[in-house]
Parts: structure tokens; C-alpha cells; sequence
């Protein structure tokens, strides 16, 4: 007992000092981080915090233009920030121009300020779940400070559930530990600390996958490293949960994701239910007990469909739109009447581009490589789900082929979790295949035998 405490407590120690770490590189950062889109987030929580619509509007331009002075020249992994364009005083005479002009055009209505037309700003209107989230942050410690402790939760809270699903799946403490480490130094931790939406929604689908571990393995851990018997905490949880708390998370994670950003929602749940159905094909064709990922399938599935159908019923911005925003200049030009061919020329000109930027900095592919490796080495439950959360990624990116992404990570950036889930897992040795040996024969040694089982069986004496 004292043994496995001991390892809890390294465990434990490990988690905090890895956050502590990652704490003291984003305070070089506080600020410097807004994107175009931050400042309709932030509109939209101060409007739910009970200012009014102009006022929310002039300290979203106040932060906003702030936050791009600060902004670094040249990028560092942790921050994701841009060069400097125009000073303050430019930027907030920008601004308060398009706010005023967008006004007088028909845009006089929704929580967030009319940076744009109302057509464009219906996106934001659609993600209520990220300001709401926000509100408590700003209401007690500011802008500044609010939205850089909203980013650094988001981005610690997903590396716990980084870390968790890695031990749920049964993969020793070190590979659990650099897995969170993973989390936090790829793209992954980058975009959860940015002002924007897409960072909650990658915390919420790290939940999810947690989710779907707890959900498919055989029971629930019973290593001495759980902590089993000892006293509560997180490898007792781990050790006493099972499907149905699965389950929670899965739908919970995904009904939480909807008000976040309901196209990775929809998304994230189409590709785990395509991945675990194929999965429960393939051990149905082996022969190999295949019900419970037909049931998280079938989950899935069903979540996919409720996620839709909300989308659908909330008039909330769907696929047709997106095409439209991306060919008409976020709806500044009339419509086409068939977006899809241009659109799948974009798409097109997107991925040769993005190809050639992978080339050119390989850091994604050696990574994807070594998580084929991985895949290949090692058998662990993880595997398929982290390969549907990076197929996500995947069709999340082919959802929006804008050349301005390019060289950005948010909208790829569940792909980001293949690595984070599966690399780790080289860290540990390979597991013995599941059927037992088959028993040596026996083999004559001297009057008596050897049996491969048991050891050398001992002679007849004389006179027995």
C-alpha cells in the first residue's frame, strides 16, 4: 500500500510540475494573441455579462488593438501571435468605421458587435457556448487577464484528459505524462490558449475520447498503479469507472461541444462512429467480442444525427453557408448559384499548398509518421479513437480550404491529437499477444521429464 501511494504521489507531482511548466511560458505571452474572429467572442460575453451592444463593441476594439501591438514578430511554438500591421490608433479608427457603416446597414440586432454583416456575425451568434464560458473569467479578473486564465483552464484541462485517457487505456504513468507534455507543446496547447472558440471545443473532444476509451476496454484498471485500495484520487476514478460513465462523457462532451462549435461536434462524432464501425467489422470478422464498439457506435451515430437535426432546427449556419462565406468574401458578393465546383477547386488549391508547406516544414508528418509506427507497434484501445479524432481534424480543414489557414493550426488542430494520444505509447513496452502460450512439450531428462510449464519433475528415488 505505502508502494502505491508513493507512485501516486509521483504521478501527481509529475501533472503539476508539467503545468506549472507550461504556466510560467504562457505568462511571457499574457496578451498579444487576438485573431480577427477574438473580438466577436468578446463582444458576445460582455454582452452577456449586461453591457450594452456599443459598449461591448468599443472594449472588444480596445482589446483587440492592444493586443496587437504586443503581438511578436516572429512566432514562438506557445503563442501562435502575428506581425504587427498597423498602430492602435489605426486599428481603432478601423474598426469604429466598420462598426458604424455595418450599423447603418441592417446589421442592428444579436449579442455580438456589428464588426461585419449580420449574415457573417450569424456564425458567431452560433457558438454561445465559448462567451458564456468567458463571463465569470471577465467579470473577475478583466479582459486581459480573464481571457488568458479562460485559455490556460481550457489547455490544462485538456491535457488531464490527455493524460487520463492514456492510463484509462492502460499505458504505464511516463507515457500518460508525456502525452499531457504533448498536448500542451504541439499546436494543441497553442489553440487552446489563443481567444477563440476552437480551443474549448478541442478540450471538450479530449473529453470525449476519454469517453470512448472508458467505453471500449475490457474492464475497468486494475494495475497497481491505479490505485486500487488506496485513497481517492485520480487513478482510483480511472479505476472504478466504467461504460456508463463513458457514456456521460461521451454525450455530455458532445452536447457541450455543440453550443461550442457544433461543426466539430458533427464532425467528431461522424468520424468516431465511422472509425468504431468499421473497428467492430473487423473484430466481427475475427471472430473477437465486437459488442461494445458496435454500441459506442452506434452512439455515436445517434449523437451525429441529434447534432445535426439541432443545427438544422436552430436555423444555425450549416454546410451551404460555409461555401457561400468562403467564395463571396464572408457574404460581401452576391451568392453563387452552385457553390460546389468552385468550392471543390479551392479545395484543390488548398491541400497541393498544404502539401507543399509539410514538405517544406516537416514537423506534422515526421510526427503522423510515428504514430503510424505506433499503430503498427503497439495494441491499445486509443489507437482508433485517436485516429478518428485526427480524421476530424482532417474534414474540419477540408470544410473551410482557405488559403489564409494555411499556416495556421485551429481548424486542423484535432489532428494534433493523433500525435498527443499515440506516440506516448512507444514509451511502453509491446504487449503480449492475448491467447496464452501454447505448453512445451515434455522432454525426457534422464528416468524422469521436463514439462515447459512447471520446471523439471523430480526423479523416482529408489525404493519409492
Amino acid at each position: 500500500m505505502p508502494n502505491i501511494r508513493k507512485k501516486q504521489h509521483r504521478g501527481l507531482i509529475g501533472m503539476l510540475l508539467i503545468a506549472v511548466a507550461f504556466t510560467g511560458l504562457q505568462l511571457t505571452a499574457v496578451t498579444g494573441r487576438a485573431s480577427p474572429d477574438a473580438k466577436n467572442y468578446l463582444s458576445y460575453a460582455l454582452s452577456l455579462s449586461g453591457e450594452s451592444r456599443e459598449e461591448a463593441g468599443r472594449r472588444a476594439i480596445a482589446y483587440s488593438c492592444d493586443s496587437g501591438q504586443h503581438a511578436s514578430l516572429s512566432p514562438v511554438p506557445w503563442t501562435n501571435r502575428k506581425a504587427v500591421g498597423e498602430s492602435e490608433e489605426q486599428c481603432v479608427r478601423r474598426l469604429d468605421a466598420s462598426v458604424a457603416y455595418w450599423s447603418r446597414h441592417g446589421n442592428t440586432s444579436g449579442m455580438t458587435a456589428p464588426f461585419a454583416n449580420q449574415r457573417f456575425m450569424a456564425i458567431f451568434e452560433a457558438r454561445p457556448g465559448y462567451p458564456l464560458f468567458l463571463v465569470p473569467f471577465i467579470a473577475v479578473f478583466g479582459i486581459t487577464w480573464g481571457l488568458w486564465l479562460a485559455g490556460l483552464v481550457i489547455a490544462l484541462a485538456g491535457s488531464v484528459c490527455v493524460l487520463l485517457t492514456l492510463r484509462a487505456a492502460g499505458a504505464s504513468r511516463r507515457a500518460g505524462l508525456a502525452g499531457q507534455a504533448l498536448y500542451l507543446a504541439l499546436p494543441t496547447g497553442t489553440v487552446a490558449m489563443n481567444p477563440l472558440s476552437d480551443g474549448l471545443s478541442l478540450a471538450l473532444g479530449t473529453a470525449v475520447v476519454l469517453g470512448c476509451v472508458l467505453l471500449l476496454r475490457d474492464r475497468p484498471g486494475r494495475d497497481g498503479a491505479s490505485g486500487t485500495g488506496a485513497r481517492p484520487g485520480p487513478g482510483a476514478w480511472l479505476a472504478a469507472a466504467g461504460p456508463r460513465t463513458g457514456a456521460v462523457l461521451v454525450a455530455g462532451g458532445l452536447v457541450l461541444m455543440f453550443f461550442v462549435r457544433y461543426s466539430q461536434a458533427l464532425l467528431l462524432a461522424a468520424a468516431l462512429a465511422g472509425v468504431l464501425l468499421v473497428r467492430a467489422g473487423w473484430l466481427h470478422r475475427k471472430r473477437r467480442q465486437f459488442a461494445p464498439v458496435l454500441r459506442a457506435a452506434a452512439l455515436c451515430a445517434g449523437l451525429t444525427v441529434c447534432v445535426y437535426a439541432g443545427a438544422h432546427l436552430l436555423g444555425w449556419p450549416m454546410g451551404q453557408d460555409s461555401a457561400q462565406d468562403l467564395l463571396t468574401h464572408h457574404y460581401q458578393r452576391p451568392d453563387l448559384p452552385n457553390p460546389w465546383p468552385e468550392f471543390f477547386v479551392q479545395e484543390g488549391v488548398f491541400w497541393s499548398a498544404w502539401l507543399r508547406r509539410q514538405i517544406t516544414s516537416p514537423v506534422l508528418p515526421v510526427l503522423l509518421a510515428l504514430s503510424v509506427w505506433a499503430m503498427l507497434k503497439r495494441r491499445s484501445v486509443v489507437l482508433p479513437i485517436a485516429l478518428a479524432a485526427g480524421a476530424a481534424g482532417l474534414l474540419n480543414q477540408a470544410g473551410h480550404p482557405n488559403l489564409g489557414q494555411l499556416y495556421g493550426y485551429r481548424l486542423i488542430v484535432f489532428l494534433w491529437l493523433l500525435p498527443a494520444l499515440a506516440i506516448p505509447l512507444l514509451l511502453d513496452r509491446p504487449a503480449r499477444g492475448a491467447s496464452p502460450p501454447v505448453p512445451a512439450q515434455p522432454e525426457k531428462v534422464g528416468g524422469g521429464q521436463r514439462d515447459g510449464r512447471v520446471g523439471v519433475a523430480q526423479q523416482p528415488r529408489e525404493g519409492a
